[in-house]
C-alpha cells in the first residue's frame, strides 16, 4: 500500500535498475548516476531551469514559454531556435509523443523512420525515449535556453531518466494530474508511485547539489475547472514531490476567463502552497507559479485569438505569475506552424514588458474570491487528509474513488464525474453539481446563490445548458454562454 513517504535509496536503485531495461537506449552507459550528475552539473546557469526561475522570481518578471515538439532531432533543434531566437522564448519546451506518453516505443520508432522517408513530423511531439541520452543532449546542446519536458505520462519514469541525464532541468507532470485528465482506467496506486519515483530521482540530484525544477499540471482537463479543485491537486502533488526531495517546485493553474477570480486564484495557490509546505515540514521548497493561456476552444478568426493571448498576458503578469504557457492563433487549426507560434510568444512577451511593475489593485472583490478559493482549498485538502488518515498519498486514492475529490469532463475511470460546474452572471467559474465534492454546506450554499442569480437573469433554470453554452462560449466570442434569446438581443 503506496504512502507518502521518502523512497529508501536502496528501493530506488532497484527499480532503477528494472526501469533502465524498458527499451534499448536505457542500457547507455551515460544513464549510470555518476555521468548524469556530471552532465548536469556542467549545464551552464542560463541553460538551468530552476535557476532562471529563482531570478525571475527576484525580478518580479513573467517569463514565457510555448509548447512544441517534432519527431526529428534535427527539425527539433530548428523549431526550438525559431521559438527561442524570433519568439523570444524565455523557457523552451519538447512536448513528448502520444506513443512515448503511452510507453509505446515500438510504435514510436516506427513513425521516427516513417517521418525520415516522409521529411515531415509523423509524430505530435519529440519521441525523448528512442532518441536517447545522446539525441536529447544534442537537443540541450544546441539551444541556448532551459529544457523541459512536456508531456501527459502517465508512467514517465524511463522518460525522466533519460532527458535529467541529457541535463534538461525540468519536468513537467503528476501522479494526479498526469492520470486523471489523460488516462481512462489506470489506478491512481500505480501512477502515484511511478510519479514517486520521478520525483525521488531528483531529490536524489539535489543530494548532489543539482536544481531540478519540477511542475505538476495545473489546468488539469481545462474545460471549467474551478481554481479550488484544480489548487488542491496542484499543492497536495508539491507535497509529494517535496517528500521525495524535489527542492524547486512550479505549481499552475489555467486561464478561467474572468479576471478578477484569475488574479485571485494567482495570488491563493501561490500563498496556499507556501503554507501547506511548510505547515506539513517542507520548509526548504521554493515555490513559483505558471499561468496557462486559454486552454478551451477559440476563435477561428486569428486577430480574435490574438486578443485572447494578449489578455492572458495582462493576467499573468498583473497576477504575478512567474511563468506563462503561451497559445498561438493557430489554435483553432491543429498544431500551429512555427511562425504562428512564434507570433503568439511575441504578443505575449510584449504585454508581460508593458505591465512590468504594476499591479492589479486589491477591491473588495478580490478579496472575496481570495477567501473563498482559500477556504475551500482548505475544505478539500482536509477532506482528503481525512479520508486518508493523515498520509495524503492514500488520501488522494479513497478521496478520488469516493468523490470528495473530482475533476470535471476527466476521461479517467478513478475520477467520480459527478461534478458539473458553469459560470456566474460575471463569469466565474462556479459549481452546480457536487457530487461528493469535499465542500462545506457553506460552500456549497455560495455556489447555488451565484448560479440562480445568473439563472434570474438570463430567465432560464439552472441546468447542464448553461455547461454547454459556456464551454463553447469564448470560440464564439463571449465569456458567458447566454441562452439563444439573449444572444440574438446583442447582435
Amino acid at each position: 500500500m503506496i504512502k507518502n513517504k521518502k523512497m529508501p535509496l536502496d528501493t530506488f536503485l532497484s527499480i532503477r535498475e528494472e526501469i533502465l531495461k524498458g527499451w534499448p537506449t536505457g542500457d547507455d552507459p551515460a544513464l549510470a548516476l555518476e555521468e548524469s550528475v556530471k552532465t548536469l552539473k556542467a549545464v551552464p546557469k542560463h541553460k538551468n531551469f530552476a535557476t532562471k526561475l529563482r531570478r525571475a522570481k527576484e525580478e518580479g518578471v513573467t517569463l514565457i514559454q510555448p509548447r512544441a515538439g517534432v519527431a526529428l532531432i534535427d527539425e527539433h533543434i530548428k523549431l526550438l531556435n525559431t521559438l527561442h531566437k524570433k519568439g523570444g522564448a524565455d523557457f523552451l519546451p519538447s512536448t513528448i509523443d502520444s506513443y512515448t506518453r503511452q510507453n509505446r516505443y515500438a510504435n514510436a520508432e516506427d513513425a521516427i523512420k516513417q517521418s525520415k522517408k516522409a521529411k515531415r513530423s509523423m509524430l505530435n511531439g519529440f519521441p525523448a525515449v528512442n532518441h536517447g541520452v545522446k539525441g536529447c543532449k544534442e537537443v540541450a546542446d544546441n539551444v541556448d535556453a532551459p529544457l523541459q519536458a512536456r508531456h501527459g505520462t502517465p508512467d514517465a519514469r524511463l522518460l525522466s531518466e533519460i532527458i535529467h541525464a541529457a541535463g534538461w532541468t525540468s519536468n513537467e507532470g503528476g501522479g494526479i494530474s498526469y492520470n486523471i485528465p489523460y488516462a481512462k482506467n489506470i489506478a491512481l496506486e500505480d501512477t502515484l508511485k511511478y510519479w514517486q519515483y520521478c520525483d525521488r530521482l531528483v531529490g536524489y540530484y539535489a543530494d548532489q547539489g543539482i536544481e531540478i525544477n519540477r511542475e505538476p499540471f495545473g489546468p488539469l482537463t481545462g474545460t471549467l475547472v474551478p481554481p479550488s479543485i484544480s489548487h488542491t491537486v496542484a499543492i497536495i502533488e508539491a507535497i509529494l514531490a517535496a517528500e521525495q526531495g524535489v527542492k524547486n517546485i512550479t505549481v499552475g493553474y489555467g486561464q478561467s476567463g474572468n479576471v478578477n477570480q484569475d488574479i485571485a486564484a494567482l495570488q491563493t495557490l501561490e500563498s496556499l502552497s507556501n503554507y501547506y509546505l511548510k505547515l506539513f515540514g517542507y520548509d526548504d521548497v521554493f515555490v513559483t507559479t505558471v499561468f496557462h493561456q486559454w486552454m478551451g476552444g477559440f476563435p477561428e478568426d486569428e486577430a480574435e485569438s490574438m486578443g485572447i493571448i494578449s489578455m492572458a498576458s495582462a493576467v499573468a503578469t498583473l497576477g504575478g505569475a512567474t511563468k506563462m504557457i503561451t497559445k498561438s492563433s493557430h489554435e483553432s487549426q491543429g498544431i500551429p506552424t512555427a511562425e504562428a507560434n512564434a507570433e503568439g510568444l511575441r504578443a505575449s512577451k510584449i504585454v508581460t514588458r508593458l505591465l512590468k511593475g504594476q499591479g492589479f489593485s486589491s477591491s473588495k472583490a478580490l478579496k472575496a474570491e481570495k477567501e473563498l478559493i482559500k477556504r475551500e482549498v482548505n475544505e478539500l485538502i482536509y477532506a482528503t487528509l481525512n479520508v486518508g488518515k493523515g498520509d495524503f498519498a492514500q488520501g488522494i486514492i479513497k478521496a478520488f474513488k469516493s468523490g470528495i475529490l473530482d475533476v470535471p469532463f476527466a476521461p479517467s475511470e478513478m475520477n467520480a464525474g459527478k461534478v458539473l460546474p458553469a459560470r456566474d452572471k460575471e463569469g466565474n467559474i462556479r459549481i452546480f453539481e457536487f457530487g461528493n465534492l469535499g465542500l462545506s454546506d457553506e460552500s456549497k450554499a455560495f455556489h447555488k446563490k451565484a448560479l440562480k442569480e445568473r439563472a434570474k437573469h438570463e430567465n432560464r433554470d439552472v441546468s447542464f445548458k448553461m455547461t454547454v453554452d459556456d464551454i463553447y462560449a469564448v470560440s464564439r466570442g463571449q465569456l458567458v454562454g447566454l441562452p439563444k434569446a439573449m444572444k440574438e438581443s446583442l447582435l
